[in-house]
């Protein structure tokens, strides 16, 4: 765990080059954990080892979401937009694509939660995607505002 976790840091420094932006991407990955709690309890699905293991899953793809982001917003504001208006323009403009992935990977889930042994995966997937694809576009975009110091115009 502890190589995992330094390859991913290393990974996403080299690719954001930045400390904040890496930190902050680093930080949507908890944002899983409501929907995992929500569904694993509605579902009345034991959190086990397997669902462990699709709550590490569900943080890679939480993080590539607001990876995908963060790197519009850079490349918004590099390509002479306004930081306060690229911060939006990026948020709206990438709001479909992570819908769309993050749709395709709960459907996927769905003939799994009838497994025994790989349902409580499935179901944390599912509630954790759902969540955080919901909560990534507008915590990324407030993060981003506030860590830069972006007023509107």
């Amino acid at each position: 765990m502890p190589l995992m976790l330094f390859s991913l840091v290393t990974l996403l420094m080299v690719q954001l080059q930045s400390l904040k932006r890496t930190t902050m991407v680093l930080m949507t990955a908890p944002l899983g954990m409501i929907g995992v709690t929500a569904f694993l309890l509605l579902f009345h699905v034991p959190f086990g080892f397997v669902a462990t293991l699709g709550v590490i899953a569900l943080a890679g793809m939480i993080m590539r979401n607001s990876l995908i982001l963060v790197d519009q917003i850079d490349q918004d504001i590099a390509a002479g937009a306004k930081p306060w208006d690229a911060i939006i323009e990026a948020a709206v403009r990438r709001l479909r694509p992570i819908l769309l992935t993050a749709a395709a990977a709960i459907l996927a889930m769905i003939p799994l939660t009838s497994s025994v042994f790989w349902g409580p995966m499935a179901v944390a997937i599912m509630g954790g995607l759902l969540f955080a694809t919901l909560l990534t576009p507008i915590f990324i975009s407030a993060l981003y505002a506030v860590w830069f110091g972006i007023q509107e115009a």
